[in-house]
């Protein structure tokens, strides 16, 4: 297996792409880890009305994008990012508390 450097480390396009294609596999873990809090949220809550939260949406996005500029990120894109998965995070719960329900 090829080591994997940090992105200042790597010297050619091969170090480059095994260094991306790791942190590839790494998000979808965390992605993986995100929904499964998804699963819970939807067996926990107990009323569907409750599945959209708009006031957290904002919190999780302000979070997000702070932390983007505190890595000198492009804290917009990643707010936008974020909206999107948060609305897919949000359909999947949907989904998972009318299957549980069902």
């Amino acid at each position: 297996m090829t080591e994997i450097l940090e992105p200042q480390d790597c010297t050619t396009m091969a170090e480059v792409r095994a260094g991306v294609d790791e942190t590839d596999r790494e998000i979808v873990a965390l992605l993986a880890r995100r929904f499964g809090y998804m699963d819970a949220a939807a067996r926990i809550k107990p009323d569907r009305s409750v599945v959209r939260d708009e006031a957290r949406k904002a919190e999780v996005i302000a979070k997000v994008k702070a932390s983007a500029r505190d890595r000198g990120l492009d804290a917009e894109l990643l707010g936008r990012l974020y909206d999107q998965l948060i609305e897919a995070c949000i359909a999947y719960e949907f989904e998972e508390f009318d299957r549980l329900r069902a």
